[in-house]
C-alpha cells in the first residue's frame, strides 16, 4: 500500500473542531448537580491530535477559533501538547469556539454541545491554501466539518490538495446526525469524500448511514476497500472491528475494561492507530494499539488529557496479553 509508505515522514496535518470540553467534577457527577467542572481541550480533531502527539508522532492543526479567553485556551492547550498551529485562524464577530458540557459516566451519559455559531465551521477556502501539503505525512479529516458551509467546500479544497501533492488522505467519519440538514446531504456528501480517501474509519452506524441502510454498513465498507481506498476500519462498538484491504480482512476484538464513560473512544483509536503506521507496524498490530488506546481512554476522565502514552499503551497491552480475539 503505497500511502502507508508515505505515513512514515511522522507529520500529520489535522483538519476539523478544537474546542473546551468542561467535565461535571468530581466521576459520576450529574450536570445538574455539578457546583466543580474540570477544563480540558475537545473537538474530535483537537482530540486526535492529542493522542498522536502522545506516541511521538508530530500533528497541526487547521482549524478556526474565536478570538476571546475560550480560543485562546484552546490555542494554549495546543502549546501545552506541541501541536502545531500555524493554520489556526481567529476569528471575531459572533462566531464562539465551540463548547462541550459533559458527565463522567457510564450510564445516561449527558453531553451538552454548543455549536450555533461555531468557529470552526467559518473555516473557508482561503485558509487552506498555501499549504505545503507535500510536507506532511498525511492529512486527516473528520466528517463533522463536512457538515455545513463554507467548512464543506474548505475540507473538499484542502483535500484535493494533498492529493494533487501526493500526500495521503485520511478520514474519521465521525457522522453527527444534529449538525447536518439533513440525511440525505450526509449520504451525498460522505460518498463524494471516500471516493478521495486512503483510509476511512467508522463505525457500524455511520457505515449505515453511507450506504442507506444499517444493514448494508459492512458490505459498503468491503466495496469501498475494494473500489478505491486501501484500508477501511469498521468498528462494531463492543463486537470489536473488521479492518478491510483490497487483499483480506481481518477481524479483532475489544479489549474488556471498566469503562468510566463512553466518550473518547473514537479519537484514541484513530491516535493509537495512525501512530502506530506511521512507525511502520503491521496493520493488524496498528489496529490492535487503537483498540488498547480507546479501551485506556474510556476508563479516564476527559478525552484529550486521558489520551495514554507510549509507555503507558505498552503496558496494558502487556498486561491483556497482546491481541483481543
Amino acid at each position: 500500500m503505497e500511502c502507508l509508505s508515505k505515513l512514515k515522514n511522522n507529520n500529520f496535518l489535522v483538519l476539523g473542531r478544537a474546542g473546551m470540553d468542561l467535565y461535571a467534577d468530581p466521576p459520576g457527577t450529574e450536570i445538574t448537580e455539578a457546583a466543580n467542572f474540570y477544563a480540558a481541550l475537545g473537538g474530535s480533531s483537537a482530540n486526535i491530535a492529542v493522542a498522536l502527539t502522545r506516541y511521538g508522532v508530530k500533528a497541526s492543526m487547521i482549524s478556526v477559533v474565536s478570538d476571546d479567553a475560550v480560543g485562546r485556551y484552546v490555542v494554549a492547550q495546543m502549546e501545552k501538547y506541541g501541536i502545531g498551529h500555524d493554520y489556526v485562524r481567529t476569528t471575531g464577530g459572533e462566531a464562539r469556539t465551540s463548547l462541550a458540557v459533559v458527565e463522567t459516566r457510564l450510564e445516561n451519559c449527558q453531553a451538552v454541545l454548543y455549536r450555533n455559531g461555531a468557529a470552526d465551521f467559518e473555516l473557508c477556502e482561503a485558509d487552506v491554501e498555501g499549504i505545503p501539503y507535500g510536507d506532511y505525512a498525511a492529512l486527516v479529516v473528520t466528517g463533522t466539518a463536512l457538515a455545513v458551509e463554507p467548512n464543506r467546500s474548505a475540507v473538499f479544497k484542502a483535500v484535493n490538495l494533498a492529493k494533487a501533492a501526493g500526500t495521503p488522505i485520511i478520514i474519521d467519519l465521525d457522522y453527527r446526525p444534529y449538525s447536518w440538514e439533513s440525511a440525505e446531504t450526509a449520504v451525498r456528501i460522505y460518498t463524494e469524500i471516500a471516493a478521495l480517501c486512503d483510509i476511512i474509519v467508522g463505525n457500524d452506524v455511520e457505515f449505515g448511514v453511507m450506504a442507506g441502510d444499517i444493514n448494508a454498513g459492512k458490505a459498503l465498507a468491503k466495496e469501498l476497500a475494494q473500489t478505491s481506498a486501501s484500508i477501511v476500519v469498521y468498528k462494531m462498538g463492543p463486537e470489536g472491528s473488521v479492518t478491510f484491504t483490497a487483499e483480506e480482512e481481518q477481524e479483532m476484538g475489544v479489549f474488556k475494561v471498566q469503562a468510566l464513560k463512553p466518550t473518547g473512544a473514537g479519537d484514541a483509536f484513530m491516535g493509537g492507530f495512525l501512530s502506530s503506521l506511521a512507525k511502520g507496524l503491521d496493520l493488524r498490530t496498528s489496529v490492535m494499539r487503537g483498540s488498547a488506546a480507546a479501551a485506556i481512554v474510556v476508563t479516564r476522565v476527559a478525552c484529550s488529557s486521558a489520551m495514554p502514552t507510549n509507555e503507558e499503551l505498552d503496558a496494558f497491552i502487556e498486561s491483556r496479553n497482546g491481541i483481543p480475539a
